[in-house]
């Protein structure tokens, strides 16, 4: 695999798009072959998060997966059924979440977060979508901060992520 500084591995710029009415079938899709390949690994369900699962919010146009399972060590168990899905193990946040993208990171189409139940993280992922979902309010400010952002750090993914966390964490205490 290669490693984080191997310009093999160089991450796609950051691009924001309208939403697309077909993300929630493509998720579909993913869904049932992580179910099959997964199995009794996956312990929280398979869901789709992020903003690509908010109907009618801009976004970058990839599928996050958040996959509940019962620890991160039993989690390496997914990894060989996950490569065979086409997932790339990429670590980030290595004390939360397996984090995966597909197929590669200069054109992701999918990302894949394996999270313990038992964590803020996974709850919160969850929480986050269905705030946005019923709080338009909310949503429409995300969107105009996703696009600012998106503009402001169109070559640096973390610094984008990091932009949006004071605004996440607002909305996840109200």
């Amino acid at each position: 695999m290669p490693g984080a500084g191997d310009e093999a591995w160089a991450d796609e710029p950051v691009r924001v798009v309208p939403y697309d009415p077909a993300w929630p079938g493509t998720f579909v899709v993913e869904r049932r072959l992580l179910r099959d390949a997964l199995g009794d690994l996956v312990v929280g369900g398979i869901h789709h998060v992020g903003s690509t699962a908010v109907p009618g919010l801009a976004a970058k146009p990839i599928i996050d997966i958040l996959v509940g399972v019962g620890g991160l060590e039993p989690a390496r168990a997914c990894f060989a059924p996950l490569q065979s899905l086409s997932y790339l193990y990429a670590p980030y946040r290595v004390a939360e979440m397996h984090w995966f993208c597909k197929p590669h990171p200069s054109r992701r189409t999918h990302h894949l977060h394996l999270v313990p139940v038992d964590t803020p993280r996974f709850r919160d992922e969850l929480a986050f979508r269905d705030h946005l979902i019923a709080n338009p309010e909310d949503l429409a400010a995300y969107a105009a901060l996703k696009h600012e952002v998106a503009k402001q750090f169109r070559y640096d993914r973390a610094a984008y992520t990091e932009a949006k966390s004071d605004f996440i964490e607002q909305c996840l205490r109200s």
